[in-house]
């Protein structure tokens, strides 16, 4: 019986993980269309200014 919820249990991790995979990708690709499509309009990248880096606004504070 606990073989059975073995296969079951890895064959969830193995869906979930290819969805993963498939909704990384999707944005990645999302990501650089909207990139270029900035660089094409002349549009600021978001830290040209201002910068949303935590690193920089976490330093900036101390």
């Amino acid at each position: 019986m606990t073989d059975e919820n073995d296969k079951s249990a890895t064959q969830a991790k193995t869906s979930r993980d290819e969805r993963l995979k498939s909704a990384l990708r999707e944005n990645l690709k999302r990501r650089k269309l909207q990139a270029r499509e900035r660089a094409a309009s002349g549009e600021p990248s978001p830290n040209a200014e201002g910068s949303l880096d935590e690193g920089a606004a976490g330093k900036a504070g101390t």
